[in-house]
């Protein structure tokens, strides 16, 4: 069985490789602020993109989306916040989830755009 730890990283570089083939630019991934982190930033046109990537193996849970809580979505605001500041960007910012579930070693892969809007 694979450790959660290794299915995000999985899920990550999943996502990367779907970022990629839609044009992206990737900037970052696992970029760190103190405790908090983000887990891809990417140059989509003149957006700066801050993706969220949420995996979940077997359909047994919950989404993965729905572990894109209030708490979680402020944190990810700040961190991009502070990663917008240290790059001195000044493009629009959009935030958009990954989620990955695995079954059976294959994997299904939707990307939400517009996820959701800070709200600090």
């Amino acid at each position: 069985m694979v450790s959660t730890r290794k299915l995000g990283e999985i899920a990550e570089g999943l996502a990367e490789d779907h970022l990629v083939k839609l044009g992206y630019q990737i900037l970052e991934r696992n970029w760190h602020y103190g405790h908090l982190e983000l887990d891809i930033v990417a140059q989509d046109g003149d957006e700066l993109v801050i993706v969220e990537v949420k995996a979940r193996s077997g359909l047994r849970y919950e989404h993965p989306s729905e572990a894109v809580t209030d708490a979680k979505i402020r944190r990810i605001v700040e961190a991009a916040d502070a990663y917008i500041i240290e790059k001195k960007i000044e493009s629009d910012t959009r935030f958009d989830v990954i989620t990955v579930i695995f079954v059976h070693q294959k994997f299904e892969l939707e990307h939400f755009k517009d996820a959701f809007y800070p709200t600090m």
